[in-house]
């Protein structure tokens, strides 16, 4: 039997589920802080700015995933204070049509400094908190940040 066709005439591309997670880093548990952001290159050439975020790997929690890759892609490590929230969003690459879902939290850093070391990382830098939204590139990233004071007036 052919494979099932889309109404293009063409076998419709596999879909395939991904999870990841990241967040939002602060140098301090208050809303004077400043967060670390990293900036990754689009196929233009444009800079960027996002939320550190990547795949939550076998094994690990999705809060586990969000110190690591935040650790990873901008050097600082940190605690969880709290969810920010959850995108998710659809794609296409390598044949497949992907949706994605990335859990976000609130980090304090407890070590470390800015490090653009990691490979698909073009940049990192601290930014005032109440600049973040100015800077990310992407309105679903910014929208988060209407969790941050709630989530700092809960560990407070």
């Amino acid at each position: 039997m052919p494979p099932p066709t889309s109404s293009t005439g063409r076998a419709p591309l596999p879909r395939v589920e991904e999870t990841s997670a990241g967040g939002l880093i602060l140098d301090q548990c208050s809303t004077d802080a400043s967060a670390a952001l990293i900036a990754r290159r689009d196929r233009h050439g444009r800079l960027l700015w996002l939320l550190p975020k990547g795949h939550v790997e076998a094994g690990e929690t999705t809060e586990q995933a969000a110190v690591r890759e935040v650790s990873e892609e901008t050097g600082l490590t940190g605690s969880v204070l709290g969810r920010l929230g959850t995108i998710d969003f659809w794609f296409v690459a390598g044949g497949a049509r992907i949706h994605k879902t990335v859990h976000h939290f609130l980090l304090l850093r407890s070590v470390g400094s800015l490090s653009d070391s990691d490979i698909e990382v073009d940049a990192v830098a601290w930014v005032p908190l109440a600049k973040v939204a100015e800077r990310l590139a992407y309105a679903d990233e910014r929208r988060l940040l209407d969790e941050v004071p709630l989530v700092l007036a809960t560990t407070a």
